[in-house]
């Protein structure tokens, strides 16, 4: 069965050689969203669209002319990147209906080299949250809380308890996204991230989640929350996908002056044999409050797994992390503020019946079309860039952010390869106990350990590396240098050979896939 084997090696292949076809492959994706239709991963699902670029696929692969790798391959994007003839929500009131003109760079990217989009994924509303909990449609499901390793774990607290009160979140902002590529119902999926919202829910879903080097992918179309440190991210089963997809979105975008220049070069990962010339940073400011000891004993494992290959590890320090997650919610929010000015209700979007005032039909139209969540972060962001707090708060926090760059600039500068850290502080928490907190109080624990890495511009990756006591993924995250991406993919590759991650055992795909299980027992499907 084509669904658990790796883009390069396998998936491609059997599409060149005919072993599977373009079509028989979206149709079974499209079968897999339907059974899967609780986790509510999907927003809008393409069907008809994702069909006819699997015919034209097809058509050229009977002509021995596909596209590139990624030929006839389905993939998701989380609904904040704008589709054309696709609705593109942001999971909010303000922009249902809204289906936009052009595709974001990254889509057209996707679409011109012939992969097939399945559809757009749930978030959070606009893209704000650590949960994918707080958008207009409902919570995204983890699929690992229907796992067979979850079940065989939890205890029901009482004999009415089911799985309906017994799921867990997938972490935010790209849940569906990354719950999508968790329960096969497509080979990758693009997210976004901001402070982490890639990672986070990768690392709770069990999948590989990669943020690239600030300016290294276009942010074209992707509808911008936090301009100075958004990024397209990706997700996928396998480290090397990632690396497909990568080399499929990098480079310069002349709508995007922010991206890089210079042209970029794909490239294949080499499998490491040696790791001797690495050295390992662990920085001791990532033992922060609240990380679990189970979590804190796989990193101390995986440090030991590094030395015991031979390669270098030390400690480091960043000595500025401590005040980064504040620093990052000062910054986050005001320029929230200023992104979400252009929701008026005049040229797109919701727009109020209120007709007493322009004023406020503005007002009314914003009320009704953001939730709780968003207007809190404008009023938050507002209340930063006031004159009277303009230097006390935005600027101040502007230099912080100078220094926490500083600090991982530092630590490189001495020699030190990658960096490796927790992803988050424990694993995926049930939902039921998730909503107690709100938000704010939320994302400021969950981005503690991934927003940094936005802060500074630099690549990130989750790997997933085993299953906790509850039976659910934890994942280690690995920071690398400015446009060092081959570095990075490079070791998460050689790491997550070495820790072997079992493949999540779901009836929904059994039922379509009996062979999807029988020999895989790695993450790794290449």
């Amino acid at each position: 069965a084509a669904l658990k084997h790796g883009l390069r090696s396998q998936v491609s292949a059997a599409l060149k050689e005919g072993r599977v076809t373009p079509t028989e492959l979206c149709q079974r994706c499209l079968a897999l969203i339907k059974s899967t239709k609780f986790l509510n991963a999907y927003i809008t699902v393409a069907e008809e669209t994702a069909l006819k670029q699997a015919e034209e696929s097809e058509e050229r692969y009977k002509r021995g002319q596909p596209l590139g790798i990624l030929d006839g391959i389905p993939i998701a994007v989380k609904d904040n990147f704008n589709t054309a003839g696709i609705e593109t929500t942001c999971a909010s009131n303000m922009l249902k209906g809204y289906i936009s003109p052009y595709n974001a760079t990254v889509v057209q990217k996707l679409l011109d080299q012939g992969a097939v989009l399945l559809g757009k994924t749930n978030l959070d509303e606009f893209a704000m949250g650590s949960g994918s909990t707080d958008g207009v449609f409902g919570p995204v499901r983890n699929p690992w809380s229907y796992s067979n390793q979850y079940k065989e774990k939890s205890v029901p607290k009482s004999h009415s308890e089911d799985e309906e009160s017994n799921w867990v979140i997938t972490g935010g902002s790209s849940g569906g996204s990354a719950a999508a590529v968790s329960s096969f119902t497509c080979f990758a999926a693009l997210g976004s991230d901001t402070g982490g919202s890639t990672r986070n829910p990768a690392a709770h879903c069990g999948v590989v989640g990669l943020k690239p080097t600030y300016g290294l992918i276009s942010r074209h179309g992707l509808i911008p929350l936090v301009n100075s440190m958004d990024v397209p991210g990706i997700l996928t089963r396998c480290v090397d996908d990632a690396a497909v997809l990568l080399g499929s979105l990098a480079g310069h975008d002349p709508k995007d002056s922010t991206t890089i220049q210079d042209d970029f070069k794909p490239f294949e990962l080499p499998n490491l044999t040696d790791v001797s010339k690495l050295s390992i940073g662990i920085p001791k400011e990532y033992n922060a409050p609240g990380l679990s000891s189970e979590i804190l004993a796989l990193w101390s494992k995986a440090a030991d797994l590094f030395r015991n290959a031979g390669a270098k590890v030390v400690e480091v320090s960043l000595p500025h992390t401590r005040y980064s997650i504040v620093c990052y919610h000062v910054l986050c929010t005001a320029e929230v503020a200023s992104n979400m000015a252009r929701f008026d209700g005049l040229e797109y979007g919701h727009r109020s019946d209120e007709k007493e005032s322009t004023e406020s039909m503005y007002a009314a139209t914003r009320r009704e079309g953001f939730n709780d969540v968003v207007r809190g972060r404008i009023l938050s962001g507002n209340y930063f860039l006031l004159k009277q707090n303009y230097e006390k708060y935005f600027v101040k926090a502007q230099k912080v952010r100078r220094l926490i760059a500083n600090d991982f600039m530092n630590v490189f500068r001495s020699g030190v390869d990658i960096l490796l850290t927790p992803t988050t502080l424990n694993d995926a928490a049930p939902y039921t106990e998730f909503i107690q907190e709100d938000n704010r109080t939320r994302s400021a624990q969950d981005d503690i350990l991934t927003q940094a890495a936005n802060m500074a511009g630099l690549p990130a990756i989750n790997v997933p590396t085993a299953l906790s006591e509850r039976g659910l993924p934890v994942g280690l995250q690995f920071i690398g240098r400015s446009f060092q991406e081959k570095q990075l993919l490079t070791v998460a590759k050689w790491f997550e050979k070495q820790v072997q991650f079992p493949m999540i055992e779901l009836e929904e795909v059994k039922r379509h896939d009996n062979g999807v299980f029988q020999h895989q027992k790695s993450a790794s499907f290449s």
